[in-house]
């Protein structure tokens, strides 16, 4: 914009409807897009990716060392997210795939996929409709720091990295009793998690290299590439202890690949305080207006504001302040609408407290448009807040109220 011709007078829906629809991190995204391909024709590209519509797909990476259970938290998460698991094992079984099969002939010749080839493969099955339209999970991939520098240049990267850890003699015992179902791959053990089906029972077979020698390697090599793989990931990277219930961990898991990470998206604040009379509502509500010059707006101070003011519902509120009645609804939406609407809180946001003070009043509170993007509830003991209520002594000059342990230290 010209700062000429400033002041700007930005409407207040604006911001709001960029923050609802997203906008500033979709631009975000494409503008990711652009710089890491490099399109030609940069207009198609940008209308296809807005076509694809899957900046929400899961993209998660599991990490962990030999016996760690990533491979079943990767299973499990995969069944319960309705994703696609990329495994090593997987990306060299692929068939009709020229990667593939010179892959599988390196394999086969020095008991290794080279780097190149192996992000190679992995960059292939993530172009693929399944993995664009519901997203996709790594297990066990990258291994090396050259692994993960390859994906960053082509623009693989993951929202969620999740590392497992545990004890070197816990991840060795466990390995010894490890067993696979061939059919289904499904990992078993022989203390920890039998099958219960016969069936499934003779089917199982031991894997290779789960000897403690051979066990004691794979530890000592993954635990030389892991330092250099985790600085790669410093905002979106969790670490799950792996000594515990598999159960336990696959929820850990759950609960933090289904959390968004903290946007950096501008964002006018509109946050409301609740909790019960007595838990500091008033005094937490002006720390925050001081602090980041929001405004401060108490329900109950607007209506002695509006009967003061001589406004047109001043006479109607100051009926029901005679009667000691509530205020209805109504009437308090439309002096607090007046107040939100002001070119202070519009620009600058608020810290709302006292009102909605229950469900009903929340949802009309929405359906006006001043959802708040921030919420916070004070919970305070019963007894605490009995003794703040009984203690409590009122400033008759300036109305403020003051509770033990919260008076202004004198000043000499």
């Amino acid at each position: 914009m010209d700062a000429t011709s400033a002041p700007h007078r930005i409407p207040a829906e604006m911001p709001q409807y960029g923050e609802a629809n997203h906008i500033f991190e979709l631009m975000q995204s494409m503008l990711e897009q652009l710089l890491i391909h490099q399109p030609q024709d940069p207009i198609p590209f940008m209308i296809e990716h807005l076509h694809r519509d899957n900046d929400h797909v899961p993209k998660i990476i599991i990490l962990g060392p030999p016996a760690s259970g990533k491979t079943t938290i990767a299973m499990w998460l995969c069944k319960h997210l309705n994703t696609n698991l990329l495994t090593r094992g997987t990306l060299l079984g692929k068939e009709f795939s020229s990667v593939a099969e010179e892959a599988r002939k390196q394999y086969q010749r020095f008991k290794k996929v080279p780097d190149s080839l192996l992000i190679q493969l992995v960059q292939e099955r993530l172009m693929e409709e399944d993995c664009v339209r519901r997203g996709w999970i790594l297990d066990g991939i990258p291994q090396t720091r050259e692994q993960v520098l390859m994906m960053q240049t082509l623009g693989l990267a993951p929202r969620h990295v999740i590392v497992l850890n545990a004890p070197d003699s816990v991840l060795i015992e466990r390995n010894l009793g490890k067993r696979i179902d061939p059919v289904t791959r499904e990992i078993y053990h022989t203390t920890f998690d039998w099958p219960r089906e016969a069936e499934v029972q003779n089917r199982l077979l031991e894997p290779e290299g789960i000897s403690e020698v051979e066990t004691a390697r794979k530890l000592l090599e993954y635990h030389r590439s892991i330092i250099r793989i985790l600085p790669s990931y410093p905002r979106i990277l969790k670490a799950i202890s792996a000594d515990q219930p598999c159960v336990d961990v696959f929820y850990q898991a759950l609960t933090y690949v289904q959390t968004s990470h903290r946007s950096n998206a501008p964002f006018t604040p509109r946050v409301l305080l609740c909790g019960p009379m007595g838990s500091g509502k008033s005094l937490q509500a002006a720390l925050l207006a001081q602090k980041y010059g929001l405004v401060n707006i108490c329900c109950g101070q607007l209506l002695r504001e509006a009967v003061e003011d001589q406004s047109k519902l001043s006479e109607l509120i100051q009926s029901f302040f005679d009667k000691e009645m509530t205020v209805p609804d109504d009437i308090i939406l439309k002096v607090l609408k007046g107040r939100l609407d002001r070119p202070d809180c519009v620009h600058k946001g608020w810290v709302l407290h006292g009102f909605p003070r229950d469900l009903d009043q929340a949802h009309m509170l929405a359906s006006m448009g001043y959802s708040p993007n921030r919420v916070f509830f004070l919970n305070v003991p019963l007894d605490s807040i009995l003794e703040r209520l009984t203690l409590r002594r009122v400033d008759p000059v300036t109305g403020e109220r003051r509770s033990p342990g919260v008076f202004p230290s004198p000043h000499f």
